[in-house]
């Protein structure tokens, strides 16, 4: 039987006297996408950071197909873009990759980089300097470093932020395109009508707990808006 992609169990996260997440039981079976809602403070980036094994709960367990999320076995399986896009500034955009690749161990990086360049459509701009790319470029470039050992899981954290709507609706169709290839997302964001469109199903969280879960179709639209209004209402 196969083990789910990710697998939380009571899961919590505490600084201090804080509570940023409160029992946490949730599965997201391998291939799938999941779009995490809820307003800022809720503890969206905090789940996404345990697990990406950037973090350990307080309590509770957190595996990555059948690994605890910070074993090794986990992080290899793992790409992780999250609010700091991890690139040099003053290196190329070949040259990110190519550094990224190395330490993942990965053959041939250069080849890596240069086919990654391609898919992200940035083999213009391969030899310029990440800190000169436009906010959509570095995204796409983010991106592409998160790839660069080729993970079954990709987590992204509010990765629309900051773009244009043309960006937005480009970075849109990737993540559709990876997820048809069989790779599993966790998508946090702000924007439900992105989350229902990419995303099978939804998890709005509040205060620390999940307040819902459900699949993102036409009948429970109306549903996870209303209970992500009610989320950022009550964190007023």
């Amino acid at each position: 039987m196969t083990s789910p992609a990710i697998a939380a169990h009571a899961v919590e996260k505490r600084f201090g006297r804080t509570a940023a997440l409160r029992s946490i039981d949730l599965e997201i079976a391998a291939g799938s996408s999941l779009g995490v809602l809820g307003p800022n403070g809720a503890g969206k980036s905090t789940l996404l950071r345990l697990m990406a094994g950037l973090a350990r709960p307080s309590a509770g367990s957190l595996e990555v197909s059948g690994h605890s999320a910070t074993a090794r076995e986990a992080r290899a399986r793992i790409g992780y873009v999250g609010h700091a896009t991890l690139l040099y500034p003053d290196l190329t955009a070949r040259e990110n990759l190519i550094f990224a690749a190395r330490l993942y161990g990965v053959a041939r990086p250069a080849a890596r980089a240069d086919a990654l360049l391609e898919e992200e459509g940035l083999t213009h701009a391969a030899q310029q300097r990440a800190g000169d790319f436009s906010r959509g470029m570095a995204q796409r470039l983010s991106i592409a470093r998160g790839m660069v050992h080729d993970p079954d899981l990709l987590l992204l954290d509010e990765p629309f932020t900051g773009l244009d709507r043309h960006s937005a609706d480009r970075l849109a169709e990737h993540l559709r395109g990876l997820h048809a290839g069989g790779r599993t997302i966790v998508l946090v964001t702000h924007d439900v009508e992105r989350a229902l469109r990419a995303a099978d199903s939804a998890i709005v969280l509040a205060a620390g707990r999940i307040a819902l879960a459900l699949r993102c179709d036409a009948s429970h639209a109306s549903e996870i808006e209303q209970a992500y209004l009610a989320a950022s209402e009550a964190s007023r």
